[in-house]
């Protein structure tokens, strides 16, 4: 057996592990949706749709999964376009401070959820803007969360491009932004789908910002998740955890054949 052949079983054994280690919460929330008795315990008492049942007929989870459904689409939407433009621009640019604003874009990234939901609440209140407790100030904040993402992905397909591509077809007659259409859109187009899906899902599942900048009438999944699980211990909130986890894994499968769509269209 070769030293190679020899190193690879502990890697395949490491990475097993680390695959068990990050699948075991998913397999242990969708045991405990479908739980047949009344309380959220493990392992399950027998196995039922009663809950998952009970969260479609419940006004409290339903709407919440819709709102963050649409929370999450308008976000994805907007991060798509701004983080898009940033990186496009970033990756351009000659000016020195270029570094520093990367930085600066992708600082929500390092900051603490909760530190930038209680800026971000703090300034909407002090300046009297009216976007305290509306759906406006918390989009903002989503977009500010995931927005970096974006630019990570995007810029990241950006390096080595050959903007002698785009030169090209203005040579040719096209304008700027046709030409960045139809070129540099097309050969950044994976990045930025990826880029767009992991906006979505981390829209998706933002509990912080809500904390801070929700309401009443703007109460996504996680935080009625966590109103629930505070008062009442059961399965319920396991089995809105069933759909968050079908949703995310749906995401993931449609990137991943856009992406591969996208690569057979181009070499066609």
């Amino acid at each position: 057996m070769s030293d190679a052949a020899r190193l690879s079983w502990p890697i395949k054994i490491g990475a097993a592990m680390a695959l068990i280690v990050l699948l075991l919460p998913v397999v242990i929330v969708v045991l405990a949706g479908l739980n047949a008795g009344d309380y959220l315990t493990f392992p399950p008492q027998g196995l039922s749709l009663r809950w998952v049942i009970a969260f479609i007929q419940s006004e409290t989870f339903f709407d919440a999964y819709l709102f963050s459904l649409e929370l999450a689409a308008i976000t994805m939407v907007i991060s798509t376009i701004i983080g898009t433009m940033a990186s496009v621009y970033l990756a351009r640019t000659r000016f020195g401070g270029a570094k520093a604003m990367r930085g600066l874009f992708m600082s929500p990234i390092v900051l603490p959820g909760i530190v930038l939901g209680i800026a971000l609440y703090v300034f909407y209140v002090s300046t009297d803007i009216g976007l305290a407790r509306t759906f406006t100030g918390l989009l903002i904040g989503h977009v500010l969360v995931t927005c970096p993402f974006v630019i990570a992905t995007v810029t990241a397909s950006l390096v080595g491009f050959d903007p002698s591509l785009e030169e090209a077809a203005r040579s040719l007659g096209a304008g700027p932004l046709q030409a960045f259409r139809l070129v540099t859109l097309k050969i950044i187009s994976p990045a930025v789908s990826a880029g767009s899906i992991f906006a979505f899902i981390i829209s998706f599942g933002q509990f912080d910002l809500s904390l801070y900048l929700g309401a009443q009438n703007l109460t996504g999944l996680p935080y009625a998740m966590y109103i629930s699980l505070r008062y009442k211990f059961e399965p319920t909130a396991a089995a809105a955890g069933i759909f968050a986890i079908v949703l995310v894994v749906l995401s993931m499968v449609l990137s991943s054949r856009l992406i591969n769509l996208r690569k057979l269209v181009a070499r066609a």
